[in-house]
């Protein structure tokens, strides 16, 4: 057996044309439909991009347990697991969180993996060198990120510079030495197109993008509430779609390769995201801290599988990116992880069969949220002062680690489910990614009310849906100190 993962970061599925977007040019994206199933209920579970990754190893939720961090070493990782049994696994990527103190011992799961410099704030080039002419847009982001990317772009001077580019030639490279052999997993992982949105300019021309040198593509995570013009949004939506084609173009490579290698009739190939991007919808720009509405965790996926012709086909199913780490184990014979939060995709492959009552999703920190298929659930803290706790044994953020006036008043206890019946260490933090902002419960019928803009006032339905956030927290080992902060004690 062997399996492609082509992942993006920040792929959002409305402004793909697979999702009823007609003014994007992406004819490969629109050649995949008919190559691969395409799944219209995906979503992510843990926001946003480590945090959705270990997901995708383990195949349980990250968000109600600890923030951003590495892989534990008490996870079951399914890369690993692969390895173990001698599938080979190899990862090319430009995704520079993974060489990060929060992200470093990811890759390290893999066989053998490879590894492309630049992309956003890359702490790569030498901040000195960065050309402050490559942007004069007041609009941008201004803090060391974006000194940083300018440093790294000194470097990038053509589109074959650029790491995705790099990223998918990699990719290429590994497909024609391996096309002949059995076994192996090979994960071709871009950072595009998350911000910024840097692009070569034969993309820009397609949607008549301004002058490069006055380009508003490296938004600073904020509401627009009056600070961005109607023009402005348009103008940043422009610059993501650029990014978006040269993205359709990387896809085009790897579908060559599948074609021209004669690799359809016997290797999987997935697509897929972390999340997707607010561009200016329910009045935000970025992530992490509005609520999590459909514009971030509704994501695109499409999954062939050789063994089922099911191609060209829709499915209408709820899946998550927890259900990854249970369908490729399935795939290559291995036994399913005991007690997990994802569920074999196959059955919704072959027949759109549901494998998924409900589902969780949320930002560690931030509300959390249920949606059934039909209506969306999100619940904010009783009090916002309640405690909220790491638990771990990695105690490292995105960079760098935890303050140790935090770990010093850590408990160790039994982490249950959630770490395999190991001891944590469970860390208060006075700060997270999902709590920059206090929310109001909301409830919406995305059936009647797709774009999440009329919340519904309905007790007795906000109490049921309730009641399912309950029980779905409890089936994924949620620490009592959630369900007290969410106020859904038994």
């Amino acid at each position: 057996m062997r399996a492609i993962m082509l992942m993006f970061d920040t792929l959002s599925r409305r402004f793909l044309p697979n999702y009823g977007c007609d003014i994007s040019v992406m004819p490969n994206f629109k050649r995949l439909e008919e190559k691969a199933t395409t799944f219209d209920e995906f979503y992510a579970g843990s926001m946003p991009c480590m945090p959705a990754r270990r997901e995708l190893h383990t195949g349980k939720y990250n968000f109600m347990h600890r923030g951003w961090g590495p892989i534990e070493p008490f996870d079951h990782s399914c890369i690993e697991s692969m390895k173990q049994k001698g599938i080979y696994t190899h990862l090319v990527t430009d995704h520079s969180h993974y060489w990060e103190d929060g992200g470093c011992t990811y890759h390290t799961r893999y066989t053998t993996s490879e590894l492309f410099r630049g992309q956003e704030g890359d702490r790569w080039t030498p901040q000195g060198c960065a050309d402050m002419s490559l942007n004069t847009c007041d609009k941008n982001k201004t803090n060391e990120s974006a000194i940083q990317h300018l440093a790294n772009r000194t470097r990038i001077r053509t589109e074959e510079d650029m790491p995705s580019y790099q990223t998918v030639s990699a990719g290429l490279e590994f497909m024609r030495n391996y096309h002949n052999r059995d076994n192996w997993f090979l994960q071709i992982e871009c950072f595009d197109p998350h911000e910024p949105f840097y692009v070569p300019d034969r993309y820009r021309e397609l949607y008549d993008c301004c002058d490069s040198h006055e380009a508003f593509n490296f938004p600073a995570y904020s509401f627009v509430d009056g600070k961005y013009s109607e023009e402005d949004i348009r103008a940043l939506r422009k610059e993501y779609l650029a990014l978006l084609s040269m993205c359709d173009a990387q896809l085009g490579r790897v579908l060559d390769e599948m074609d021209a290698l004669d690799m359809w009739k016997d290797t999987m190939l997935i697509v897929n995201t972390d999340h997707g991007f607010f561009l200016g919808e329910h009045d935000f720009i970025g992530k992490n801290f509005p609520p999590i509405f459909d514009e971030v965790v509704h994501i695109p996926f499409f999954i062939h599988d050789p063994r089922v012709n099911k191609d060209g086909q829709r499915r209408s199913a709820l899946a998550q990116t927890v259900d990854l780490a249970p369908t490729l184990l399935s795939y290559f014979g291995l036994a399913p992880f005991e007690d997990i939060d994802g569920k074999d995709l196959s059955p919704v492959i072959i027949d759109d069969t549901p494998i998924h009552e409900d589902i969780l999703y949320g930002i560690h920190g931030g509300q959390i949220n249920v949606d059934d298929g039909r209506y969306c659930y999100m619940r904010s803290p009783v009090d916002k002062d309640l405690p909220v706790y790491n638990m771990t044994l990695m105690p490292t953020l995105m960079r760098g680690f935890m303050r140790c006036e935090e770990i010093n008043q850590a408990q160790w206890v039994n982490g249950g489910r959630y770490a395999n019946g190991n001891m944590v260490l469970q860390i208060p933090c006075k700060t997270t990614q999902g709590g920059l902002l206090s929310h109001s419960n909301a409830l919406y019928d995305k059936q009647s009310d797709p774009h999440q803009n009329h919340p519904i006032n309905d007790e007795n339905l906000e109490n049921r849906m309730a009641e399912k956030m309950r029980k779905a927290m409890q089936r994924a080992g949620a620490p009592d100190w959630q369900f007290e902060r969410m106020g859904l004690e038994e």
